[in-house]
């Protein structure tokens, strides 16, 4: 089996980073994908693929439970219109790097809602290399982990008791875990390993069974983070760096809310928050509202636009390897790509850390 994606790095002007301690270059934009089977079709999907690859994008990241919202009748449909481009486009598959995850438990039309184990793994990911149509994943992760029954970014504190948890029997399970990533990777399955919605605990205790069971490492790390969201720096971010560990923001555009769309109540036609209910993990709060307002203030006064403003923040946090971007259409696409050319100077960096430091998280 012959991998690499050397050849495909110096067709456009995008920047490269390394996976972590993995061997990969990966574009320092990642294309998510979770809008593909609901808001967006496979010839949509197909047109944003081409436009991301012909800029020099060689990341997608895709999740067996995708599309979102997440629901029976959507679950692995995403996979599945990627696989139908990898199909037709056959030559190309050796160039990108695909990345795809695990549900973790809450979800009853999966695994009836059970947490991960290392045979779920071996049975999602054959699953996955199914619907994806190919041989082999370049980086399989874990959604969110078994210790909740839903990733943290749905808990509050004194909703979720950590004191109360079984240690040995959370590290047993992550052990199991592991030990199923590893029958994949030695069968040419997977490639490497990755952790999403998870913690700088759950990331460390990971990387110290790897170590100790001679295992696959962790070498990523994707995590909510944005301009209203940006509660793991300095704390996971710091590990990262330190562990060799890439850290993978998604939604750096706060589910749209940073680009101004949404500002005092609207809801454009087609936009996510107009067909489906996302308060639950994107607050919609006064003071999300005001935090969005002053960032509309700093980018205009910078001639830029305040998705671009954000997604350039995002880029240049140090720590940061690919960050995950989405679009529903061409245009938002090729506006969010642009960005990652926008340098952000020392007065735009002022500009937005005042605003920064009276809204440190909105949500």
């Amino acid at each position: 089996m012959q991998y690499g994606i050397n050849s495909y790095l110096n067709e456009a002007n995008m920047h490269y980073s390394k996976l972590g301690s993995s061997d990969l270059l990966v574009s320092r934009v990642c294309l998510g994908s979770m809008t593909w089977g609901m808001q967006n079709d496979q010839w949509q999907a197909d047109e944003q693929i081409d436009a991301a690859l012909a800029q020099g994008i060689n990341f997608i990241d895709t999740a067996e439970m995708y599309a979102v919202p997440p629901t029976p009748e959507t679950y692995g449909a995403t996979e599945t219109i990627i696989g139908n481009w990898l199909a037709k486009n056959q030559q190309k598959r050796s160039k990108i790097v695909i990345a795809t995850k695990i549900a973790g438990p809450g979800l009853p039309w999966v695994r009836n809602g059970g947490p991960i184990t290392g045979k779920a793994v071996e049975a999602a990911v054959d699953a996955s290399l199914a619907r994806l149509q190919t041989d082999y994943i370049d980086l399989y992760q874990l959604h969110w982990p078994n210790r909740t029954s839903s990733h943290f970014g749905k808990h509050w504190p004194n909703q979720v008791q950590f004191s109360d948890a079984d240690t040995q029997e959370n590290i047993a399970s992550m052990l199991d875990i592991l030990q199923g990533l590893d029958r994949c990777v030695r069968a040419g399955k997977i490639r490497h390993c990755g952790l999403s919605d998870d913690s700088p605990w759950g990331l460390n205790t990971f990387l110290r069974l790897s170590e100790q069971y001679d295992l696959p490492a962790m070498v990523s790390i994707q995590n909510e983070f944005n301009l209203l969201h940006s509660k793991d720096w300095p704390h996971l971010i710091e590990n990262c760096i330190h562990e060799k560990v890439a850290y993978l923001p998604w939604s750096p555009l706060a589910a749209g809310v940073l680009s101004g769309k949404y500002i005092d109540g609207a809801r454009p036609h087609g936009s996510r928050w107009s067909i489906s209910n996302q308060a639950s993990l994107f607050r919609d709060t006064p003071m999300t509202n005001d935090a969005v307002k002053q960032y509309m203030h700093v980018a205009q006064k910078h001639n830029v636009t305040v998705a671009q403003l954000a997604l350039a923040w995002c880029n240049q946090i140090d720590g940061v390897t690919s960050t995950i971007i989405g679009a529903t259409n061409l245009k938002q696409l090729e506006e969010n790509i642009d960005a990652f050319d926008l340098v952000l100077n020392e007065e735009m960096i002022q500009d937005v850390t005042s605003v920064l430091k009276q809204f440190p998280s909105t949500f």
